[in-house]
């Protein structure tokens, strides 16, 4: 991921088109007009060998003739010369481009970015609309209208689609900081956008429109880090199937593609829409309300009839009504007619005026049980809406300069009649829709956003055994079974392979002969009532559908006769499938256990993909299942397994106990370490895990592999937690400890270190004696994507001793580190021994510089630095020193990249 030369894209001093045109109607011409309309206060150039002048702009005959370097090149040129365009466009100092030529190859397409490559070029399309900038005056597109100035971004794959919301949006008044047609994503794409517009000031929200999700790995990491900072909001249309293949595993064959997309933007924190109409509401009450501090909604109406279709809709959506606390409700009765409601909604009658609206606003604004307030209005001609929208519009404001801000939503029904109330609504920044239908899903939509924001800061339980495994072990078994040519795991193999990473499975043996299972089948009914055989083939996957499974056999003869007629049934069935022998297990009886599927997959568009849901052999018939991204913690197992249905079941009823939770938990949790740790791994399903009161356990398995050096598998959206780079080490004057990766569940220790650091030592570290220290600042010091961060923890029983970070910038070329220790650890050489570990993880890496600015009152932080090889000069301000650590070559860069 890269925002390198963006800023040449996004804010351009200078733009040059190459293609002008004065043939009427042609893009040529119409980017040469919008160009010079859009109101861009630099110079724009454009070029055109054939003509002097086009619509009073001089022509150029080529970029090499320009009297300076452009920013950006727009390129509207036949496909074939798009490459030497490029080409010409990074030796004339160009650092951007926005190809909007069509057609452009696969092979003209490759052409084109190694000849920007030398450059550091950035590319936006082929295939685009172009590239519009409201604020800085840029109209680099073919669009027929320039938006106004706003705060909303807007990226799509759609060029189409991007006239049209421009037109959709200029009739509503709603304007933007970036509109930008990515087309094809050659160079530029989703990923390097949300990573610039994460600290871009002039937007508020970012909305994307997408067809489809390239490099799946960053867009979730970028995501990550910009629905931090703003909204992120995906309309992705369709539920295409991942691919056109027949699946191994039943794992494979329900995991589409829209599962896959819907368990990204989840783990990213993004919000993701169904329609148009939906991108935009989203955003509007996104960026308009304050945040929800819980999901109760209350109703105020004039009309009994909205408050029943806004109470359906919540329901139908699974939102909860506020239920009115009795000295809320009586607070009501003092003000309110006799014949009002008496609930929620509350119906305040139809003849209602301006100031009964007023009394029950108060009252509802000051209600605690309130976390958000939905008004509507019915038009009557007993009292106005239009004095009524004013009135909210007032309590409204009064609210927020007495501090008790809530959530307002409003919904005036009708078409002339709410015209200008609506206009006030819009005026005062409070949301209103047209419906109380939509008001309630644009409440939803906030609920939904609260949701993920909280999931982003949720800290897990602590489950350091769920991250104890042997994959050592694992490793041996995977390496032997494709020595082997076994592309897809015997079930004892599978079996033994799960166990490596503490899954519980049923013990199994391998039978080569119906009088062998008799053999193995008498050892095993002397401890169980009965047992189990299997039919052992590397060409039959679902064994049940040819007969390959017995059940409940109770006697040694029975299991032999039962494997004698399993060779002449699958012979019949499956002639040319090549039988290895049979597994004999016990019968696992535990009456009331739920069957369970448990797997992953690989995804196309994200990767490896955990599933969970009902099991069983009608898998695919009761459909409940549920998606997320490997690896997992405990508290995104939980959120999985609520997903589905059979997780109410799981929950306990009437007389049935809950099942063991908990071990469920982590085997999702064991199973995607287990997946993301083995590239080998394409395909895993268990099916049956038996869960109940006493625990779970695996009665069966499948594992597809295949050899990563021969066909490597995609790679993993969510990088996992390193546990390489866990170390034991003793530190003279303090003892034995280790140094490891920071982890979510660290956080009550994160919060306790501090405690033991003095106010001074806290203003060397963040420059401010008084560093917040509220839940949000330690979960997002203990969350952190280890795709761009890194931060080290030593750790001694249960405390945390000291912490030594890096953040890289969005170029994974430099990275800003800070370190700090418990004051009363100070000088005993445990910031040295974080230091040189994070050093040695940052030229593992391949990280070319580690940074940072010091204050010059902080000499143990200098010394520090220089014994480890840090140069140190003084920054503008005399009290700072800025500090840097050359790691290793990195490649030619045309300009510093900026630091964090």
């Amino acid at each position: 991921m890269t925002v390198r030369n963006l800023d040449k894209l996004l804010l351009p001093r200078s733009v040059a088109l190459v293609g002008a045109s004065p043939e009427p109607h042609s893009v040529g011409s119409i980017l040469v007009r919008n160009l010079r309309s859009g109101g861009f206060d630099g110079p724009i150039w454009i070029i055109n060998p054939k003509h002097v002048e086009i619509d009073g702009l001089a022509c150029f005959r080529s970029l090499d003739a320009l009297p300076a370097a452009p920013d950006l090149v727009v390129v509207a040129t036949p496909p074939q010369t798009v490459p030497a365009v490029i080409a010409e466009a990074g030796a004339r100092g160009a650092r951007a481009a926005v190809v909007i030529t069509a057609g452009v190859t696969r092979e003209l397409r490759q052409a084109m970015l190694d000849a920007a490559r030398p450059y550091c070029l950035r590319v936006q399309g082929p295939n685009c609309l172009g590239l519009i900038l409201p604020h800085v005056g840029v109209n680099a597109s073919f669009s027929h209208l320039m938006p106004a100035p706003g705060d909303l971004a807007f990226l799509s794959q759609s060029g189409a689609l991007v006239t049209a919301v421009i037109d959709w949006a200029a009739a509503r008044g709603i304007g933007f900081s970036q509109v930008i047609s990515l087309g094809d994503m050659a160079d530029v794409d989703f990923g390097d956008l949300l990573d610039y517009l994460a600290g871009d000031v002039t937007s508020r929200a970012i909305l994307i429109y997408m067809e489809q999700m390239t490099a799946a790995a960053k867009f979730v990491s970028a995501a990550r880090r910009a629905s931090r900072a703003k909204p992120v909001i995906v309309l992705k249309p369709g539920r295409n199937a991942t691919a056109a293949k027949a699946a191994m595993s039943h794992t494979g064959a329900l995991a589409g593609s829209d599962a896959a997309y819907n368990a990204a933007f989840r783990r990213a924190g993004v919000l993701r829409v169904k329609e148009l109409r939906q991108l935009f509401d989203a955003a509007e009450i996104l960026s308009s309300s304050p945040t929800l501090p819980g999901e109760r909604l209350t109703m105020l109406t004039n009309g009994g009839g909205a408050g029943v279709l806004a109470t359906d809709a919540l329901a139908d959506l699974g939102g909860r009504l506020t239920d009115l606390p009795a000295e809320t409700i009586a607070k009501l009765n003092e003000t309110m007619p006799k014949t009002w409601s008496g609930a929620n909604p509350v119906d305040i009658i139809g003849d209602a005026p301006p100031d009964r609206y007023a009394s029950a606003m108060r009252v509802l604004l000051e209600d605690r049980a309130t976390d958000a307030l939905l008004v509507m209005n019915c038009p009557t001609a007993l009292a106005s809406s239009e004095a009524a929208a004013q009135v909210i519009v007032d309590e409204v404001a009064a609210a927020k300069a007495e501090q008790r801000r809530k959530v307002v939503l409003t919904s005036w029904l009708g078409d002339g009649a709410a015209a200008e109330s609506r206009r006030l609504f819009t005026e005062a920044n409070i949301p209103t829709f047209e419906t109380p239908e939509a008001a309630v899903e644009g409440f939803m939509q906030l609920v939904r956003y609260r949701r993920a924001q909280d999931e982003l800061m949720q800290v897990p339980p602590s489950a350091p055994e769920a991250l104890r495994f042997d994959a050592a072990a694992a490793d041996k078994i995977l390496k032997e079974a494709l020595a082997a040519n076994h592309y897809t795991l015997s079930e004892i193999e599978a079996k033994n392979l799960l166990a490596t990473y503490g899954i519980p499975v049923v013990p199994t043996a391998v039978a080569t002969s119906p009088a062998e299972v008799e053999s193995k089948a008498r050892d095993i009914l002397e401890f169980h009532r009965a047992c189990v055989i299997k039919i052992l083939s590397d060409d039959i996957t679902h064994k049940s559908d040819v007969g390959g499974v017995r059940l409940a056999l109770t006697t040694p003869a029975e299991a032999r006769v039962a494997a004698e007629e399993m060779l002449v049934n699958i012979a019949k069935l499956r002639p040319k499938a090549v039988i290895r022998g049979f597994t004999v297990q016990a019968m696992i009886e535990r009456a009331g256990a739920h069957e369970l599927i448990v797997g992953a997959s690989e995804d196309a568009t994200v990767g490896p993909l955990m599933m969970f849901g009902a099991g069983g052999t009608s898998v695919e018939v009761t459909a409940d299942t549920a998606h997320a991204l490997p690896p997992l913690d405990l508290k995104l197992a939980h959120q999985m397994m609520r997903e589905t249905r059979v997780y109410r079941l799981l929950k306990g009823y009437r007389d049935r106990p809950a099942a063991d939770i908990e071990a469920i938990a982590l085997v999702l949790v064991r199973l995607s370490y287990l997946v993301a740790r083995h590239q080998e791994i394409r395909e895993i399903d268990i099916n049956p895990l038996l869960a109940d009161e006493h625990g779970v356990i695996a009665l069966d398995a499948r594992v597809a592999i295949a050899d990563p050096a021969q066909k490597p598998r995609r790679p993993l959206s969510v990088r996992p937690y390193p546990v390489e780079w866990e170390r034991s080490v003793k530190i003279d004057d303090i003892g034995e400890m280790v140094l490891r990766p920071i982890r979510p569940d660290d956080e009550p220790q994160y919060e306790k270190f501090f405690s033991f650091i003095t106010p001074e030592d806290l203003r060397m570290r963040f420059f401010t004696a008084a560093p917040e220290r509220t839940f949000r600042f330690f979960a997002r010091m203990t969350q952190i994507d280890y795709a761009r961060e890194m931060a080290f923890t030593a750790v001694a029983g249960n405390e945390i001793l000291g912490v030594a970070r890096l953040i890289a910038d969005p170029d994974y070329r430099r990275a800003e580190f800070a370190v700090i220790v418990r004051s009363d650890l100070k000088g005993k050489g445990l910031g040295s021994a974080l230091m040189q570990h994070l050093v040695r993880y940052a030229r593992a890496e391949g990280l070319s510089e580690l940074y940072g600015d010091v204050l010059a009152a902080n000499a143990t932080m200098l010394r520090l630095c220089r014994d480890l090889g840090f140069t140190a000069a003084i920054k503008n301000d005399a009290d700072v020193f800025h500090v840097r650590l050359p790691l290793g070559p990195t490649e030619p860069s045309d300009e510093p990249t900026s630091g964090i």
